[in-house]
C-alpha cells in the first residue's frame, strides 16, 4: 500500500491500523497523548473510516478539533455538573479528532505544514481558553459579582502559565531550525537531563506527575472531579482549590521544564 492508488476507497480497520498507526506514530513520547495510547487509537480508526467516505479533508478534521477544544472551554461556563461533564466529553472528542486528522492525512498522503500549524492552533486555543473558563467558573460565573473576585485573574494567569510552558517545546524546535540542526527524534532519551540531580527529581515526579495536568484532556477531567467535589460539599471550594493548585504548581512546572531543556541534549 505504498501509493494512494493502491489503497481502497473503503479500507478495513486492519488496513487503517497498518498505514495510519505505524510504530513511528504509536511510539512517540511527547506527541502521543496518554489517552491516545490507552484507548483512543483503538477507537479512532472507526471514526477515520467514516471520515474517509466523506469529502472532508484532513485539515477540515483538524478544524473540527479546534472548534471542539474551544467548545470545551465554553462548556465550563455552564454552572454545576452539567457544564463540567459536557466539557470532559468535549475534551475527549477533541483528542479523538486529533487522532483521526493525522490518520486521514496519512491514508490520503496529504500531510502538510499547514496541517501541523492548524493542529498547534487547536491545542494552544483549547489550553489557553480552558484555564480562563476555569477561573470564571471558580468565581461563580454567571452569578452577579463574579468579576469582583480574584479568580478570573488567577484563571487568566494560569492560562499564561500553561501557554508559556507549552511554548517552551516549540522554542526548542525554533532554536534548532534557526541553527540548521536536524529535527529532534521523539524519544525519551532525547529529553533526559544530563545532571544527576535533575534526573533524580524527574524520577521522583513520576510518582506525582502534576506537570501532566496542563493539557486540555486533564484540565477538563480535573474540572469534572472538582465539580463533583463542589456538589458533594456545597459551594465552589473544590474548584477554587484546583485553580490555585494549578497556578502554583504551574510555576514549578515551568522552572523544572526550563531546567530540563537546558540540561538535556535538545539544544546540542
Amino acid at each position: 500500500m505504498s501509493g494512494t492508488t493502491d489503497r481502497p476507497a473503503r479500507p478495513t480497520i486492519a488496513q487503517l491500523r497498518e498505514v495510519c498507526q505505524p510504530p513511528a506514530v504509536r511510539g512517540r513520547r511527547n506527541s502521543e497523548h496518554w489517552v491516545a495510547d490507552a484507548y483512543q487509537r483503538r477507537i479512532s480508526p472507526y471514526l477515520t473510516r467514516i471520515l474517509l467516505r466523506t469529502p472532508i479533508t484532513a485539515n477540515g478534521v483538524t478544524w473540527l478539533m479546534v472548534a471542539t477544544g474551544a467548545s470545551a472551554a465554553v462548556a465550563l461556563l455552564v454552572p454545576g455538573l452539567p457544564g463540567a461533564f459536557l466539557a470532559a466529553i468535549l475534551g475527549q472528542l477533541q483528542m479523538l479528532w486529533d487522532c483521526s486528522d493525522g490518520e486521514v492525512a496519512r491514508w490520503r498522503q496529504t500531510t502538510s505544514p499547514k496541517g501541523v500549524f492548524i493542529d498547534r492552533v487547536g491545542h494552544y486555543t483549547a489550553e489557553g481558553l480552558i484555564p480562563i473558563a476555569l477561573g470564571m467558573r471558580a468565581a461563580g460565573f454567571p452569578d452577579p459579582g463574579w468579576l469582583a473576585t480574584p479568580w478570573p485573574f488567577i484563571g487568566a494567569l494560569l492560562s499564561v502559565i500553561v501557554l508559556y510552558n507549552k511554548a517552551l517545546n516549540d522554542m526548542v524546535h525554533v532554536s534548532r531550525a534557526y541553527n540548521n540542526m536536524p529535527r529532534l527524534e521523539d524519544k525519551a532519551e532525547v529529553g533526559q537531563p544530563s545532571r544527576s540531580l535533575l534526573r533524580r527529581l524527574r524520577s521522583m515526579v513520576r510518582f506525582f506527575p502534576f506537570h501532566r495536568a496542563y493539557h486540555s484532556v486533564e484540565l477538563t477531567i480535573l474540572a469534572l472531579l472538582a465539580a463533583i467535589g463542589d456538589a458533594a460539599v456545597g459551594g465552589l471550594g473544590v474548584t477554587r482549590f484546583l485553580v490555585a493548585f494549578l497556578a502554583i504548581f504551574g510555576v514549578v512546572t515551568i522552572i523544572g521544564h526550563l531546567a530540563a531543556i537546558l540540561s538535556s541534549s535538545r539544544l546540542r
